[in-house]
């Protein structure tokens, strides 16, 4: 099926080593995703958007997450985000698990990683 990397530009993608996203054998896989903003739904807001850009580029939309990981710093700022999700996955919500932990700098609020299944493909598709 196939195997490609896709390239954000962001700033940290060369620095560390990774791409944005990974299409393999149906599948894709996200990277964890941070956005620009003072707050944790700007930042939440953005990660999306970069999230999206990159599902569309590999074929695919929100409505083929799978899986979704959120981690942030405060827990306690998750619910404000609830509606920007409930929005972007709207009738397709993922599997989903929520970390507290430190994101690598400590004005980013929200990481958000996904993984998907392209439209066409079989992966996980029950037997």
């Amino acid at each position: 099926m196939g195997f490609r990397r896709i390239a954000s530009g962001g700033a940290f993608e060369p620095q560390i080593g990774y791409c944005r996203a990974v299409v393999a054998n149906g599948w894709v896989h996200v990277a964890g995703t941070t956005g620009q903003g003072q707050t944790v739904v700007a930042q939440c807001r953005s990660a999306l958007e970069i999230i999206g850009d990159a599902l569309t580029e590999a074929g695919t939309d929100f409505s083929h997450v799978v899986r979704v990981t959120y981690m942030l710093p405060d827990r306690t700022e998750f619910a404000a985000c609830w509606p920007l999700l409930r929005a972007a996955f709207g009738d397709h919500p993922p599997a989903a698990t929520m970390i507290e932990c430190g994101l690598i700098t400590p004005d980013l609020r929200i990481e958000i990683e996904v993984t998907a299944v392209l439209p066409d493909s079989r992966a996980g598709e029950t037997v």
